[in-house]
């Protein structure tokens, strides 16, 4: 249905200049940062390291089988895809993005691409599960990354304190609990430090009907004016300045 849908390859019959600028020249840059190369290399490590954890969570995430995994193969199946990785790094930067927040920190290959394009930004990172947690912090050790704060808890838990430590919210990326309810909770809560030029991007939009629904209601919220489908992940702008619209991006 996505590749039916999608219809703006490279920003081709898009109105917007803020969106065919994304588009055109932001989603397809290939610009070799030499952050890519610690992050690429940060990737090839986990994807070696044989140790088991367990994956309990607190929430409903999108790697669920078994009570433990290797970090490689979590790794494999549940990091964000190098591809997503990027863009969302590329956004930060050229977006000048300084106050983010991520909920599910995971093995922390998402995290180093947020963390990354300044050490200006500071980053607060939220997870359920502490064995790894403990395996992201090693990861942003190895990686010269310092300005990651991780909160070890329930996103319920921590996210109202995370939010009141933050003036404004910048960057958001929203992942580790798949259920609508959550989801919904969760963007409520981050709007309220949201401002014209933020950015909240979802994760895993296609996962489930859960998240089906989430993301349609989150993409037709009044505050959000522009949003994107790139199948793997949503993207929604509040830019006052755009004509509302939503756009299904072949990426």
């Amino acid at each position: 249905m996505y590749l039916i849908n999608a219809r703006y390859y490279k920003g081709f019959g898009i109105h917007s200049p803020f969106v065919f600028y994304l588009v055109r020249e932001l989603f397809w840059e290939s610009h070799p940062f030499y952050a890519f190369e610690k992050i690429d290399a940060a990737r090839r490590m986990l994807l070696r390291n044989k140790q088991r954890v367990n994956v309990d969570t607190l929430g409903m995430p999108s790697v669920v089988s078994g009570n433990k995994k290797s970090i490689r193969k979590l790794t494999a199946q549940g990091s964000i895809p190098d591809k997503y990785g990027k863009l969302i790094f590329r956004l930060v930067n050229k977006l000048e993005c300084h106050n983010i927040l991520e909920l599910g920190t995971g093995t922390g290959m998402a995290t180093l691409y947020m963390a990354l394009p300044s050490s200006r930004a500071k980053i607060f990172s939220i997870d359920g599960n502490e064995a790894l947690q403990r395996v992201a912090a090693s990861l942003f050790e190895m990686t010269d990354v310092g300005n990651v704060t991780l909160r070890n808890g329930s996103f319920k838990e921590y996210l109202p304190s995370v939010l009141d430590e933050m003036e404004f919210l910048d960057f958001a990326f929203l992942d580790g609990d798949h259920q609508y309810q959550n989801t919904m909770q969760y963007f409520e809560m981050c709007l309220k430090k949201s401002h014209n030029n933020s950015v909240f991007v979802f994760d895993d939009i296609h996962w489930s009907p859960d998240m089906e629904k989430a993301w349609h209601e989150i993409s037709h919220h009044p505050d959000v004016t522009v949003s994107m489908d790139l199948y793997r992940i949503g993207i929604v702008f509040f830019r006052k300045e755009c004509t509302r619209q939503h756009y299904v991006v072949r990426y």
